[in-house]
């Protein structure tokens, strides 16, 4: 998303660098294709996150803009490659003036409008991304994030779209050394040119397309967002930009409009066709790059061509805004439900799309513009003072958010602690239990923990690392209290949130707790439809190693329980929980066989979307995010399978009364919030459910 000019020749070696570069090097001026392919790569990401159901694929238009960026920037240093210090200096001050201007504006404008309108839940996750996006570091925070089971459950912030502009920040930092260098050993050795670089970007665009395709394989969640997955699109781009546009050669024109339309369509085809669930980039982003690159690489501008439509005012109009565009409809998107209280519907998406148009267009003229060609911003020390200026006031807009959060939690925890120590009869579970007769809710009473420290109000496996991550490699134990009776604990994050029920019953009953704990797999003889086949065969490994570590006398009492967060290998949803069940009961028959006590909590219902988000939406009003069992409910096979075995050595204990009653189900119960997610129990309302699972644990080590 950058845009050439004309540039002189410089010389160097006694040469003119034109008569050593590249042919396409002496082509320059402004590309009506290109700026139409600027339109097209923004009108699908806009739609795409509009409306995702029509446009399913529509993300490609990233890669689009990749292609674009690699071309016009690689054009434009073969013209003329940087030798010397302060020529690096300029290229990269013609990028500051061309990008971070209208990009720390929506920064800017994000974090004062989440301050005023987002959820306090959600602060802290925003502030760090402004932080991250400020830095152009933002693809490799999300990188890290994606392969963060209970990150998923997680509202999308308003800057994840900066993860692209990172990507090409990164390529901008690194590509001009490449192409220096290229060209001083050309140079010093007496070698074209050319021949060097076109050398040096097949190298890069091998090198990284094939560990896209390795990397997309095996964790396709961080290949989506890091540089040397995405970096063939951008030196694609680049290759295309060292040679002459076909329309300049001896090609038939037809022929050279007919692979333009084909390029056109390659990227039509991977925008409707592929979804979310299509792995990429790896091989899979060829089809939307190749297109791209043959758009360009065509150079018609046939009226019959893709020209003849790119030609068009709108279209140019469009092109020419789509980097403010860009930047513009993501935040809308996410802040505006906040302010109209729900869903997006057509209305509320159709006023995004014309405010989007009109910050873009004012955007483009009085920011983006004015930075560009105004004369006193075209110093080198101006330049590189207001690109400091503004990462460092984006730092501390980011910074002060966070310090604001974590005041604020820290009085939400001394709060939480006066509350825990209170002996209150009526704090959490015990409300429901008692019933509410007795222990009447008070709805102007304050959540604790409040909504913003809930979504971190985990049990200890999180802080001690007790969990075995994708891809299932690792086997850690954590060990809790020091009693003379043994538990394990074994499951995925839906057996975990039950550890601090355990610890307190630790405490009182004398016992050891030993968890083994793995992050969205299940410990199943079912494989599971993990995004690797290595995932797959190694959750079905973690699960026969946990079977090993339990089974028998080893421990006096197995707890198990799990959510069933991805189907069966090769089943939908609509058919896994038949054959979930079968792999559970061929589970739960090993510990049968081997007369291991074992006690299946059933998974509590769970309403799917975030309480914290719902509470702080809707302050004094926990109502508001209550649901009922059919809203909340979730197949359950692990118990389905439990209960079809009938061993006199399984147990099953369903807690779903401490949860829901006449019909409703809570999101906040003594006043205390219920999850700190979509699903997960928060610690402090494990803790107070101790008292009533006691008794059924206490039967199974009769046993």
């Amino acid at each position: 998303m950058c845009r050439t000019g004309r540039r002189s020749c410089g010389l160097q070696g006694g040469r003119t660098i034109r008569e050593n570069a590249p042919t396409a090097a002496k082509n320059s001026g402004f590309r009506p294709d290109i700026q139409g392919l600027r339109a097209l790569a923004v009108s699908l990401v806009v739609v795409y996150h509009l409306w995702p159901e029509r446009l399913t694929g529509g993300y490609v238009g990233v890669d689009v803009f990749f292609v674009i960026s690699g071309f016009l920037i690689t054009s434009h240093l073969i013209r003329k490659p940087p030798r010397t210090g302060r020529e690096m200096a300029e290229f990269y001050g013609r990028r500051i003036r061309r990008l971070l201007p209208a990009s720390f504006a929506v920064l800017a404008a994000t974090a004062v409008a989440t301050r005023l309108v987002a959820a306090p839940t959600q602060w802290e996750g925003i502030a760090k991304e402004i932080i991250a996006s400020a830095l152009y570091i933002q693809n490799w925070v999300l990188a890290g994030s994606s392969v963060d089971y209970l990150a998923e459950d997680n509202d999308p912030t308003p800057t994840q779209h900066f993860w692209s502009l990172a990507v090409e920040e990164q390529f901008y930092l690194v590509w001009p050394l490449l192409i220096m260098a290229v060209f001083w050993i050309a140079a010093r050795r007496r070698l074209k040119a050319g021949v060097l670089v076109r050398y040096a970007i097949a190298a890069v665009i091998i090198v990284s397309l094939v560990f896209s395709v390795l990397a997309t394989a095996a964790e396709p969640g961080t290949a989506y967002f890091i540089t040397p997955t995405r970096m063939w699109e951008l030196a694609i781009g680049g290759l295309i930009g060292t040679v002459a546009p076909l329309a300049a050669t001896r090609l038939n024109a037809w022929a050279n409009t007919v692979l333009a339309w084909i390029g056109i369509l390659a990227i039509v085809m991977a925008g409707v066709n592929y979804t979310d669930a299509t792995p990429f980039p790896g091989s899979a982003a060829l089809l939307p790059v190749l297109g791209t690159a043959l758009v360009i690489l065509t150079g018609t501008n046939s009226s019959l061509s893709p020209a003849g439509i790119f030609r068009w005012s709108p279209v140019q109009w469009l092109g020419g805004i789509s980097y403010s565009v860009y930047l513009w409809h993501w935040p809308l998107i996410v802040l505006v439900p906040y302010v109209s209280g729900g869903e997006l519907g057509w209305l509320d998406k159709s006023a995004i799309l014309g405010v989007t148009l009109v910050l873009a267009a004012l955007s483009k003229s009085f920011i983006e513009d004015k930075f560009r060609f105004t004369k006193s911003a075209q110093g080198l020390i101006p330049t590189f003072r207001f690109a400091a200026a503004g990462m460092i006031l984006m730092t501390v807009l980011g910074a002060a958010q966070l310090a604001e959060v974590s005041y604020r939690s820290h009085q939400a925890e001394q709060r939480l602690l006066a509350v825990e120590t209170s002996g209150d009869p009526c704090l959490g579970a015990a409300a429901i239990a008692k019933g509410f007769d007795v222990c009447e809710p008070d709805p102007t009473a304050e959540l604790v923990p409040e909504p913003e420290l809930a979504k971190d109000d985990r049990s200890d496996a999180y802080a001690d690392g007790c969990w075995s991550n994708a891809p299932f490699t690792e086997r850690p134990i954590c060990t809790y209290g020091s009693g003379e009776k043994k538990v394990a604990l074994v499951g995925n994050s839906h057996a975990g949130h039950w550890l601090p029920t355990l610890q307190k019953l630790a405490e009182r009953n004398d016992w050891t707790i030993s968890t083994f704990l793995v992050s969205r797999c299940n410990p199943t003889d079912a494989p599971l439809e993990l995004d690797t086949q290595e995932k797959t065969d190694n959750c079905l490994a973690y699960g026969d190693w946990v079977m090993e570590q339990t089974k028998g006398d080893k421990f006096d009492l197995v707890i198990t329980s799990e959510r069933q967060s991805v189907p069966v290998q090769g089943e939908t949803w609509a058919t896994t929980e038949a054959p979930a069940v079968a792999g559970y009961k061929s589970y739960l028959s090993k510990w049968a066989e081997s007369d291991t006590n074992v006690v299946v909590i059933k998974d509590p219902l769970f309403p799917g979307g975030s309480i914290p988000d719902c509470l702080a939406e809707n302050p004094g009003n926990p109502r508001a995010c209550a649901g009922t069992p059919e809203d909340w409910y979730w197949m359950d096979p692990l118990e389905d399978a439990a209960k079809e075995l009938s061993s006199p050595n399984i147990e099953t204990v369903n807690m779903d009364k401490y949860f829901c009653e006449d019909g409703v189900c809570h999101a906040a119960i003594g006043s205390v919030v219920t999850f700190f997610d979509g699903s997960h129990i928060t610690a402090t309302y494990a803790k107070t459910l101790a008292p009533y699972l006691d008794q059924s644990l206490q039967k199974a080590l009769r046993n």
